[in-house]
């Protein structure tokens, strides 16, 4: 029997999705340990980033000592959280939140430093406080880009939590594990499998509330944008910054 028949098998028996170590339970603490992680995260680097963006000043330096979080292997954090005696769902999240900061953070930055100029002085021309002009100017003219990091944050923890697994955190990750340590290996690619499913399930939500967070007369303003490159044929797409628009996952341009 081969292992993606293994992997249909073990996916399509009920026994597998009930009980304490189901795919249902470990769904959801893989869901809220991610929560959490993100959660962290957003209380860490969005506000941060926002007034970085606002201030323009210490921006870059900023962003660069985010990203040097990624140069951080995961498995290497988890495993130095543990031997520190922090084990479970509490160290997870702590330890995911940090992989989670850096799109988080940059797409802030990027997004409220990008706003038109003239938006700007004309609010401010207006009588408007500095912290009036971020919250009713800057955030949401941003916020297309802001939800694109977030996004990108979430999906990056949501994949990288079933490494707790190795470290005894239960997650999906747990499927995987457990299936390896078997030689069952059609259970740990439906593991995989899970995980795939789950993430792509959420960053689709996500996708569905940044479209309803964008205020209608952006949505007009990118439409409009698309339509007039569509309309020129041979024409380059623009550049995007991280995670901008669709997948999250795709290789784009950061600050």
């Amino acid at each position: 029997m081969g292992v993606l028949t293994e992997a249909f098998l073990w996916l399509n028996d009920p026994l597998n999705w009930t009980g304490r170590q189901g795919v249902l339970a470990l769904t959801r603490t893989h869901l809220a340990v991610s929560a959490a992680a993100v959660g962290l995260a957003l209380v860490a680097a969005l506000p941060v980033g926002l007034w970085l963006g606002h201030r323009g000043r210490g921006a870059t330096l900023g962003v660069v000592v985010a990203n040097t979080t990624r140069a951080l292997p995961t498995l290497a954090l988890l495993t130095l959280l543990a031997a520190a005696g922090w084990f479970g769902s509490t160290a997870t999240a702590l330890a995911c939140a940090v992989f989670a900061v850096p799109p988080v953070l940059a797409n802030a930055v990027t997004g409220v430093a990008g706003v038109d100029a003239d938006a700007r002085d004309a609010a401010r021309g207006l009588g408007m406080s500095g912290a009036r002009v971020l919250w009713t100017v800057e955030v949401p003219l941003a916020l297309p880009l802001v939800a694109a990091g977030i996004r990108t944050g979430a999906v990056q923890v949501l994949a990288t939590v079933p490494l707790a697994a190795l470290v005894g955190g239960t997650s999906l990750g747990t499927v995987v594990v457990s299936g390896f340590a078997t030689q069952r290996y059609g259970k740990a690619l439906a593991g995989g499998i899970l995980v795939a499913g789950l993430c792509l399930l959420v960053e689709g939500v996500l996708a569905v509330l940044e479209r309803a967070l964008t205020p209608p007369g952006l949505r007009a303003q990118r439409r409009g944008a698309r339509d007039r490159r569509a309309a020129r044929p041979g024409t380059a797409p623009a550049p995007v910054a991280v995670g901008a628009g669709g997948g999250s996952n795709d290789p784009r341009t950061s600050p």
